[in-house]
């Protein structure tokens, strides 16, 4: 079974198909957060802080780090905000940017094996980061679209996913350090977006052997209760074989529906893991504005925080 294994300098993480599920916090990402841009762009990284300890606190296993500001020097910032972050928790970091040279500004300073995110099916793109990959002995998130766009086809989606695959194998770089998303489209825009993404996910994990992840709130965009469907959808791709996901694990029904996924798939033994969140739920009963601590056994010890810090950062991050 294929096993993707990323690591921060004292802490490793696998990605795998007998593996628990690997949740990576998207809360860095000053995308649709102007108030976090601007503070990123004056160099305050307070909330990058709050935004890290509060997602680890909530059983992230890894962090997405993105830099992407308009007019700003998404390098520096990006490689500042990696070394922060690495210095606040053990958790491993995904380097999230659409530009090479802040890509390799933080990989340049990470301490450890990191996700890059991503590459993509265009030939500029595959030669431009796939040797950025081999040269820091990275894992790559590999984006199954190219230059005609995203398909609505879920096996020409699986074309560009296998093209991807082999083209990182002639740079040397293994199957197992390759994470494919699928690319998950609304449902409220396109009504066999649930049913197109299950079918492919199967087909990424039985014939090119690949684990998977995704951007797991594309999904409900754009539609009511949205936490609800994400969570029926996420319990449903990992049944499928999805192994992570990009997504914000201060939601409560996410965070649930990955556990108890976790125990339907045979993940947690003994229904250990389950059994410790269940105490936490029932201290702290969980909405859709934040769920409860995880386990003691998934939250890395230098995130260790009281439970009054914890709300304070909960409220920051969600500010």
């Amino acid at each position: 079974m294929t096993r993707t294994l990323v690591s921060s300098a004292s802490r490793e993480v696998v990605i795998g198909f007998d593996e628990p599920f690997v949740i990576i916090g998207e809360r860095i990402n000053p995308t649709g957060r102007k108030t976090l841009a601007q503070a990123m762009k004056a160099g305050d990284y307070s909330r990058v802080e709050a935004d890290a300890l509060a997602q680890v606190a909530a059983g992230a296993r890894m962090l997405d780090i993105n830099a992407g500001i308009p007019l700003a020097d998404e390098a520096k910032i990006l490689a500042d905000c990696v070394k922060l972050v690495q210095s606040l928790t053990d958790v491993p970091l995904s380097i999230d940017s659409s530009i090479v040279e802040a890509l390799e500004a933080g990989l340049a300073v990470y301490q450890g094996k990191p996700l890059v995110n991503s590459v993509t099916g265009e030939e500029e793109r595959l030669e431009a980061v796939l040797p950025l990959v081999k040269k820091y002995a990275a894992a790559v998130v590999a984006i199954s679209n190219d230059e005609t766009g995203i398909s609505e086809d879920p096996d020409v989606r699986f074309a560009v996913a296998k093209k991807i695959v082999e083209r990182a194998e002639d740079h040397g770089i293994p199957r197992c350090d390759l994470v494919v998303d699928p690319l998950v489209m609304p449902v409220g825009a396109v009504n066999a977006a649930g049913a197109s993404v299950l079918h492919l996910i199967r087909r990424l994990r039985e014939e090119l052997g690949v684990n998977t992840t995704c951007g797991a709130s594309n999904f409900s965009f754009g539609l009511p209760q949205r936490h609800g469907l994400n969570a029926s959808f996420l319990a449903m791709a990992i049944g499928a074989g999805m192994t992570s996901a990009i997504t914000n694990p201060l939601h409560a029904p996410e965070m649930m529906a990955v556990k108890g996924a976790d125990v339907v798939m045979g993940h947690d033994p003994n229904c250990r893991r389950w059994i410790e969140a269940a105490r936490g739920w029932a201290e702290a009963p969980a909405t859709n504005q934040g769920a409860p601590p995880p386990p003691p056994d998934t939250a890395p010890a230098t995130s260790t925080i009281s439970r009054r810090r914890l709300r304070k950062l909960r409220q920051e991050a969600n500010g």
